[in-house]
């Protein structure tokens, strides 16, 4: 039985935050408002540009204008593809835990909501791009998480039953697609997430990569025996 896991990007395999705060804050320049910190940027990230740009209007002064969020989001995409990986870091243990996956026979994907094209230039950019058979971002399809059709479309790009899968987060978006997808999650600490990973519902959290493949066995052996 073919089997995968499946994982999100920003703050699960990467810290993308540093080169996405240049990005927001270059916006914000433009438009006569302060620069982010980034603690604030860190509650902003999650659901992709548009709701990025949303809570930094709004923390640094009147909201964005519904009418002017597309204009925004093209300069964010702008400013960020021009630059989208200078401090961008992968996290710990991420290559060793996902050759260690791969060894098993595992097949390995992404699913974001970070844009589909940032996603693919940023997982090139970091050399991790040989690493994942399917990626799918946002706008990659009609839907996106925690819809559970975005992230069928990477099991069925897998050539894998969600049923057969597991997925690897770190916020509430990630916690609620599994729900939605029926299938179990692992959660990591070390990402966006507004409230203590531990609060979120999660099947399992790991404190490092190093952790995981033990725990995606565990978790594939109870999926056997239901």
């Amino acid at each position: 039985m073919t089997q995968a896991v499946i994982f999100d990007l920003d703050g699960t395999l990467i810290d993308s935050l540093p080169d996405v705060m240049n990005a927001l804050n270059s916006v914000l320049a433009d438009n006569n408002r302060r620069p982010v910190t980034r603690d604030e940027a860190k509650l902003m990230v999650g659901g992709g540009a548009e709701p990025l740009l949303n809570r930094a209007f709004a923390v640094t002064g009147d909201v964005l204008a519904p009418e002017r969020a597309q204009s925004y989001v093209e300069a964010f995409t702008i400013y960020y593809r021009a630059d989208p990986a200078t401090k961008t870091t992968i996290f710990e243990g991420v290559v060793p835990a996902l050759e260690a996956l791969s060894a098993r026979g595992l097949r390995l994907g992404i699913c974001t909501n970070k844009p589909h094209q940032s996603a693919l230039q940023v997982l090139e950019a970091l050399s991790l791009d040989g690493h994942f058979s399917a990626c799918f971002g946002k706008a990659s399809v009609p839907f996106h998480k925690p819809d559970r059709r975005h992230y069928d479309e990477v099991a069925q790009a897998l050539g894998v039953l969600p049923e057969h899968s597991l997925y690897v987060g770190d916020s509430e978006t990630d916690v609620e697609t599994a729900r939605n997808a029926g299938v179990p999650i692992i959660l990591v600490p070390f990402g966006y997430s507004r409230a203590p990973v531990g609060d979120l519902g999660g099947d399992r959290v790991i404190e490092h990569f190093s952790e995981l493949p033990d725990v995606v066995d565990e978790l594939f052996a109870q999926i056997m025996t239901l």
